[in-house]
């Protein structure tokens, strides 16, 4: 049964549109000094407060199995921020009629949306390292499609997707 409900859970995710992430960091940033994080008290991720653990829940696994621990006083701080838009529909049926020759006509075109337009996430992920002064030293920018109707497994299911490819590129190498 759970190798049913592995396969089922794969299949769903290998169908869903790709999330894309794009990468920015301080070139004179020395990454190895970064041991342990925390969270902004004050961050304003944009999701739900379900949501909003699933993804930090699916953050703690991913810097875990990387070697970073949680701490109270830590070497950067994260802040995530997001934003939901509906991707422009561009699918429509056109119909059109019109006259040639020597005949007098008029012409008509319909464009008929196919679908619903798609909803799109963009997650943020912010690295500051407040205690050198250095500010912001490393930055991902998600964006993958979002079903509002989702089930909790399936949105935890993509949220520790998105985390592991944004984490896929912390550190950069050089």
């Amino acid at each position: 049964m759970k190798l049913l409900c592995f396969f089922s859970l794969f299949i769903l995710l290998s169908s869903c549109a790709p999330i894309r992430v794009n990468y920015d960091f301080e070139k004179s940033t020395d990454f190895s000094k970064y041991r342990t994080y925390n969270y902004y008290v004050d961050m304003q991720t944009g999701l739900s407060a379900f949501d909003t653990q699933r993804l930090l829940n699916a953050l703690d696994e991913g810097l875990k199995a990387r070697g970073f621990m949680p701490s109270d006083t830590p070497d950067f701080f994260i802040d995530i921020k997001s934003s939901e838009f509906q991707q422009v529909q561009r699918n429509t049926v056109g119909v059109g009629l019109g006259g040639s020759g020597r005949n007098v006509g008029g012409g008509i075109s319909i464009g008929l949306p196919i679908g619903q337009a798609n909803v799109n996430r963009q997650i943020i992920f912010d690295f500051v390292d407040e205690q050198h002064n250095q500010g912001l030293f490393w930055q991902a920018v998600s964006e993958f499609s979002m079903n509002p109707n989702a089930t909790p497994e399936n949105r935890e299911a993509l949220f520790r997707a998105v985390v592991k490819k944004v984490l896929d590129k912390y550190p950069p190498k050089f």
